[in-house]
């Protein structure tokens, strides 16, 4: 539980933990991500890697809408902008179906969080999805605007994505390899 000595957003997120009006959501949607074939879960999860797949997976959206960003302030980089968005858009698929199969696997607290986490990235997808068809539409002005805007959602998602690792520990396991 966040004490009173923590920062008002670590103590907003804390709320987020125990915000029961997410357990309907949780309870039709959890149930159903679990259904599915083990082998695509353990794929998902990342059994083959070691670790988790989530967190390397995130990498590629996440960095082809950081550089369609920075290239929106470079002129003349439009249509590399456009192609980073769309790249963003179509990595995300298997970016979000490995963290739905993480999610399922949490406790409750980590799972209101974590649907959170996992809505705030549909509205970042949606917002970069207009900025890709404002863009092709050659309306650069405000598919920057629009992409400006789902990096900053984009941004709060991954707050709550490092809250629910480094503050709830999810999914953190600990093996040793060496004898």
């Amino acid at each position: 539980m966040a004490d009173k000595s923590e920062s008002l957003l670590v103590r907003a997120v804390a709320h987020l933990e125990r915000a029961r009006g997410l357990d309907g959501a949780i309870r039709a949607l959890a149930p159903k991500v679990r259904r599915a074939p083990q082998a695509v879960l353990d794929l998902l999860h990342g059994a083959p890697l070691g670790h988790a797949v989530h967190p390397v997976a995130v990498l590629v959206p996440a960095g082809a809408w950081i550089s369609a960003s920075v290239l929106d302030f470079l002129p003349g980089s439009e249509r590399a902008a456009r192609r980073l968005v769309a790249v963003g858009l179509l990595s995300a698929a298997p970016t979000s179906a490995s963290g739905l199969a993480d999610w399922s696997s949490l406790n409750t607290p980590q799972q209101r969080v974590g649907i959170v986490h996992a809505s705030a990235n549909v509205l970042a997808w949606f917002l970069y999805a207009a900025s890709w068809l404002q863009r092709r539409k050659g309306n650069d002005g405000r598919g920057k605007l629009l992409a400006l805007a789902a990096l900053g959602v984009l941004g709060g998602s991954g707050y709550l994505g490092g809250h629910l690792v480094y503050r709830q520990g999810a999914r953190v396991e600990t093996r040793s390899t060496s004898s």
